[in-house]
């Protein structure tokens, strides 16, 4: 039996999958990561945690399968980006990792837009001047830990470090120097001129592995660390929304995921490059396709933090009912008309990103009376997301990629309520994805690729089952379209009274 590993190193947690082509899951599992916060706006992790959980699961993967070491083939591994990992000239870890959400960087953000005209530099890499900039966070480090930067000799991403301990080969994956701001996009190499702006040289960055290429192969170290064998080859890597959105079969320009997390993000598959500083932009793991998207600060996150702070209260309800909080919210809610009577929410509560990318962005709540309760502000928040998706589509097609096809995934679009909002609200049909076992299934079918396993791109598809498509509902069309216009202008008003 062939078998492939995809590795997942996520903001959460650390999460895996075996599998067999051409359509089996064999095992998965996942490990917490602690997520350190120790200054408001700070987002820090220790790699060592993402290559402990990497040791402890492995095995278990193999055990769970039922199979030998020897029947793995390959190894594909796929994290969020762009985080900043630095090693020393001994490889030694320097400090805990910089996460892609860390806002601490705005002032130096503000210095490298003062330095680089932001037109020039959306043409020259692909990405606007924005708080992910690998740059800024150097700069940040330079200014404020003096002690750490002079250590710098080598700085690359999180699934790029466990790259790295499974082969003793240093690269850093296509995606994560794109969205670090180190690519010239037209010639798909690292730039030492962009590198310059984090005030390091040139060398500080691994070379750049196409994600489907092999980055090296399985030392014999990392072979008794971890349980796989030897030799076997590794691949370059992947983002992990891409990865997530080419499992789920967003392969076709026009496709669009949306993508329920703790964050919400969307995506669009298209055939060409067009940079546009209010969105990022990613290559596409199908060679000749690239992956425009928006990721939104809070998504699931917000969700949470309702239900626990403003709706707990109904907590003894939804346990009486059998059922978690959210849908305990939700069950309530449907009897809310579409527009929660006037209630309006902006969910702009961890500042945003794409396509605004207003750090000092704060959630607003608009219409509230008398009148209403927590039912109308759960349906206001569901639609709050929604009116944020069409924004995004909005700017797609101002872009040039027009949306054709729109699939969900991920824990929200679990609510069929959130669901029917979003078709209405976006006047489309969505398709729901119930079999994603998300971004580590993508990493694996890289590893497929890299190993020589398959050279089938759609392949992949077997392993996601589709549910329900939602349609749109006409009669709620002009409503949702006013409520729209209306949260566009909502925001703009308090942007201008903070």
């Amino acid at each position: 039996m062939d078998c492939v590993l995809g590795l997942d190193i996520g903001t959460t947690s650390t999460t895996g999958i075996l599998i067999s082509l051409p359509d089996r899951v064999l095992a998965e599992t996942s490990r917490p990561v602690d997520l350190y916060s120790v200054e408001q706006g700070w987002a820090e992790e220790d790699p060592e945690d993402w290559w402990s959980n990497v040791q402890a699961i492995v095995p278990e993967l193999i055990a769970k399968a039922g199979v030998a070491p020897e029947d793995i083939k390959g190894v594909g591994v796929s994290g969020m980006l762009p985080a900043l990992v630095a090693l020393d000239a001994e490889d030694n870890i320097v400090r805990r990792s910089i996460q892609q959400s860390d806002a601490r960087n705005g002032a130096e953000v503000a210095e490298i837009a003062s330095e680089f005209d932001e037109s020039a530099f959306v043409a020259k890499t692909g990405n606007g001047i924005n708080q992910q900039l690998i740059a800024a966070k150097l700069r940040w480090l330079e200014r404020y830990e003096p002690e750490v930067f002079a250590k710098i000799a080598t700085v690359f991403g999180s699934y790029d470090f466990i790259n790295w301990k499974l082969t003793g080969v240093k690269s850093v994956d296509r995606n994560w120097a794109l969205e670090a701001g180190f690519t010239d996009l037209a010639t798909g190499e690292l730039d030492p001129d962009l590198i310059s702006l984090g005030h390091v040289h040139r060398e500080t960055i691994p070379p750049i592995v196409a994600s489907h290429a092999v980055t090296g192969f399985v030392t014999e170290a990392a072979a008794a660390a971890t349980g796989l064998p030897a030799g076997i080859p590794v691949a370059g890597g992947a983002a992990d929304h891409i990865a997530s959105g080419f499992a789920a079969g967003v392969t076709r320009p026009g496709d669009v995921l949306l993508k329920f997390g703790g964050a919400a993000d969307i995506l669009i598959a298209t055939r060409d490059a067009r940079p546009d500083p209010r969105m990022f932009l990613d290559i596409h793991l199908v060679p000749d396709l690239y992956m425009p998207n928006g990721c939104m600060a809070s998504g699931g996150s917000a969700l949470n933090w309702f239900a626990e702070r403003i709706a707990h209260g109904e907590q003894p309800a939804a346990n009486a009912a059998g059922l978690s909080i959210h849908e305990h919210l939700d069950q309530i809610a449907a009897d809310v008309p579409p527009g929660a009577d006037g209630v309006l929410i902006v969910p702009y509560f961890l500042g945003e990103k794409t396509p605004i990318h207003d750090p000092s962005a704060r959630g607003t709540i608009d219409g509230l009376s008398l009148n209403h309760d927590l039912r109308h502000m759960w349906r206001a928040l569901l639609e709050g997301f929604a009116y944020a998706f069409r924004h995004h589509v909005e700017v797609f097609t101002d872009m040039g990629h027009p949306s054709q096809r729109f699939f969900a995934s991920d824990g929200g679009s679990k609510s069929r309520l959130w669901m029917q909002i979003c078709a209405d609200v976006l006047h489309a049909k969505v398709q729901l994805l119930t079999g994603h076992p998300g971004s580590c299934l993508g990493a694996a079918w890289v590893g497929a690729i890299a190993a020589g396993v398959t050279d089938d791109w759609n392949g992949v598809s077997r392993f996601v089952s589709y549910g329900d498509v939602i349609e749109p509902r006409p009669e709620n069309a002009a409503l949702y379209d006013r409520g729209y216009d209306r949260f566009r202008t909502t925001y703009e008003a308090m942007r201008h009274v903070r």
